[in-house]
């Protein structure tokens, strides 16, 4: 990679940010396609945001993603944020065009492109269940309903959690969605009727944590889709497919994200498989 003073800067902030491989995933992909543009990683503390915004504006930095813990405090800063994000209420993409700065949330496309890669279908009318109640769950609702899911089931430890943002969710949408503890007795009947089940509770990260729901709840055939990347291949997972379920990892929706603003930054579309094994190879130098 040469850089030049015509080289085009995009990157991502976050504090901390010496954790984040969205270096590897994007310069992978700006060199296979030869563009002269460059992605950095800039540590931002919180008390900087602003500073650090201005700053990009006035050095003609095209584009930059956004991690923790910037999603939220970032908003005011920007002149322009899309419909996902605003009802996610978190933005993880920036794009500086013509002066104004421009907010994106890349989540909830990105979650259901994965879908689409493995061919599997958001049930469009149907129903879900959605497993946590944080800000990734957030994005999957906003996803599912503004793709045309008709009920949508928040379950989580914390029950007002769920209710709470089914409540907000289901006043913002189309969809009919409701909020219901772990333990409900309503659960089992939510999970079995449901053609799709996604985990996006942190705990799937730790092999040795009992699963949250009771695999024998899971019909055959049903979608069962675990955001979580690390490990590839969570214990529900695991189980599910042992129940003849469809299965996808949370690798795929974290290249797709990328992938998306890639393209909002670059007009180009990025080579998928070499951003994945660019993602791949920065988990196995773990």
């Amino acid at each position: 990679m040469q850089i030049t003073g015509q080289t085009k800067i995009v990157g991502i902030i976050g504090d901390p940010i010496k954790h984040s491989r969205s270096p590897q995933i994007h310069n992978a992909a700006i060199a296979a396609l030869g563009l002269d543009y460059v992605y950095v990683p800039f540590h931002v503390p919180s008390d900087n945001l602003g500073a650090a915004i201005e700053g990009f504006k006035a050095i003609d930095v095209v584009g930059i993603n956004v991690t923790i813990p910037h999603k939220q405090s970032v908003i005011p800063y920007l002149d322009e944020i899309s419909r996902e994000a605003t009802l996610i209420g978190a933005v993880n993409t920036l794009i500086f065009r013509e002066g104004a700065i421009i907010g994106e949330n890349t989540d909830a496309p990105g979650f259901l492109q994965a879908m689409a890669e493995d061919d599997l279908d958001v049930p469009q009318g149907g129903s879900a269940v959605v497993i946590g109640a944080g800000g990734s769950a957030r994005a999957i609702v906003v996803a599912l309903a503004l793709a045309g899911v008709r009920t949508i089931c928040i379950t989580n430890r914390t029950v007002s959690k769920a209710v709470a943002l089914a409540a907000d969710l289901s006043d913002k949408t189309d969809a009919s969605i409701y909020g219901i503890g772990l333990d409900d007795s309503k659960l089992p009947n939510a999970i079995g009727t449901s053609q799709l089940i996604v985990n996006t509770a942190s705990t799937s990260m730790d092999v040795s944590h009992p699963l949250l729901i009771d695999p024998a709840w899971l019909a055959p055939l049903s979608i069962v889709y675990d955001i979580v990347y690390t490990p590839p291949e969570t214990r529900l997972l695991q189980a599910a497919a042992e129940k003849e379920c469809h299965v996808i990892g949370g690798l795929g929706m974290l290249v797709h994200q990328g992938a998306i603003a890639f393209e909002k930054w670059t007009g180009v579309n990025p080579p998928l498989e070499i951003m994945r094994q660019a993602l791949q190879g920065a988990f196995d130098q773990k």
